[in-house]
């Protein structure tokens, strides 16, 4: 199955924002609860763990709309973990790859500074990078170099590569459009430098980078080996920036996976024929090299795992506005039900402020603001002060970043939530158009 073409249909944007905040969502800014006052001291709390320790963050999510009887479809699929997905297209792969069975269940996001002196040595590195991601994506048996030379390959993964699943997704940021390249005049309509919303906690170790690449794959050690293959055939052109290894949880006890909050993340993602129409860029506004690309954010999100642990399930389900067990909203019974905000005006039982109710009040004016969600929980161990620093990395393509993301983080400010996920690295950028077949490269239009 075609990685653009993969049939997912239509599921709803409530949803979790960056990196696996519940895909009816947990987004940088933060919900209240139906059942009281928050008890004092969590912002406290929250501004000396910020202040501790540098680069943490927590989630927000922004969650997808759509039909219910098309997500159940979706979640009833039993997820097969593809030996390759197609290279050659119209779109990329990664971004609506693998289809109604979900993601893989590893990645890892990589951005780079570009060190290319000048166009032709940036129209080098993107073609190298190109060759390298087609080759790793099918697998194969690397070159014998004979005895004298470095080998061509580690051995990480054996003699002969496994594709295991392998895609990899390669996006510009604004700062590949500066003057270096001449690409001024090229750059995406909307793609900026990322917005800093109340609430986030900006550290400039984990933001921006001139070039991102998502790799995603069946098992950790593929993308180990291809973030190294990579780097090794890439390092006169590019050098990294910051990178963050993230694991989609399989579904307990079925549905959608969950994120570290405990709660279901992907519920109301849209998929299928929705899905293909929010996120593939056709304003003949744009640059006429970016038709089939896809403008994506990435958002680094500690999650406060520790402190939100010690919070009511009471409080939890209502700044969510579903239950934690079964991923119901709380005006219904199963999962993929639809919340009915009509019959429920003053918010008696799904709060107004409630996660899922900001991030899709589900009207016909905010029904073209959803997004497509491909977000991972990611865990990086201990901070200085003891704490785990373990969140979501919140992943999201759409057509128009104003419109579609920023529109709906907006509504989030400030929602209750925020006093459990801090938002604090990555970027906007923008996927670029398909590689469509031996001859063509990442780039190829923009650079020709």
């Amino acid at each position: 199955m075609s990685q653009d073409q993969v049939h997912q249909d239509q599921v709803h944007q409530d949803h979790v924002h960056q990196d696996h905040v519940h895909q009816d969502h947990v987004h940088q800014d933060h919900v209240h609860d139906d059942h009281g006052p928050a008890g004092p001291g969590r912002r406290n709390f929250l501004l000396g763990t910020a202040a501790g320790v540098t680069g943490t963050a927590l989630t927000a999510g922004v969650l997808a709309g759509g039909a219910r009887a098309d997500a159940r479809h979706a979640a009833a699929a039993t997820p097969q973990a593809a030996a390759s997905y197609p290279f050659h297209g119209p779109h990329q792969s990664g971004i609506l790859t693998p289809g109604p069975s979900g993601k893989q269940s590893y990645a890892t996001f990589a951005a780079f500074d570009a060190t290319a002196q000048g166009r032709q040595d940036l129209t080098d590195l993107l073609q190298t990078l190109t060759s390298r991601a087609r080759f790793l994506t099918a697998g194969g048996q690397p070159p014998d170099l004979g005895v004298s030379q470095p080998p061509s390959d580690s051995d990480v993964l054996g003699p002969v590569i496994p594709a295991d699943g392998l895609t990899v997704t390669v996006s510009a940021g604004s700062t590949l459009f500066d003057d270096r390249f001449g690409l001024a005049a090229a750059r995406p309509l909307r793609l900026t430098p990322m917005a800093v919303f109340p609430n986030d906690s900006p550290d400039p170790a984990w933001l921006g980078g001139d070039l991102l690449l998502q790799l995603c794959a069946n098992h950790p050690d593929a993308i180990h080996h291809t973030i190294r293959d990579i780097t090794k055939h890439t390092r006169g052109g590019m050098q990294l920036r910051w990178k963050i290894e993230g694991y989609n949880s399989p579904p307990r006890p079925s549905g959608t996976s969950r994120n570290l909050l405990g709660f279901k993340d992907g519920t109301a993602n849209p998929t299928g024929g929705l899905a293909s129409s929010l996120v593939w860029v056709d304003d003949p506004a744009e640059p006429s090299w970016a038709r089939g690309g896809s403008y994506q954010v990435v958002r680094l999100i500690r999650m406060l795992v520790e402190f939100w642990d010690r919070v009511s399930i009471d409080e939890q389900e209502g700044m969510f506005g579903r239950r934690r067990d079964s991923g119901a909203p709380l005006d219904g019974n199963s999962e993929f039900d639809i919340p009915d905000y009509k019959a429920d005006p003053n918010g008696n039982v799904i709060a107004l402020d409630a996660h899922i109710r900001l991030a899709n009040p589900r009207t016909p004016a905010t029904a073209n603001q959803r997004i497509i969600r491909r977000s991972y929980n990611y865990d990086l161990g201990v901070d200085p002060n003891g704490n785990l620093q373990a969140g979501h990395i919140f992943v999201a393509y759409q057509q128009d970043v104003q419109r579609q993301f920023e529109t709906v983080q907006s509504r989030l400010i400030n929602e209750p939530l925020i006093d459990y996920v801090q938002p604090y690295g990555g970027g906007y950028f923008f996927a670029f158009p398909g590689v469509t077949g031996p001859s063509d490269w990442y780039g190829r239009a923009l650079l020709s």
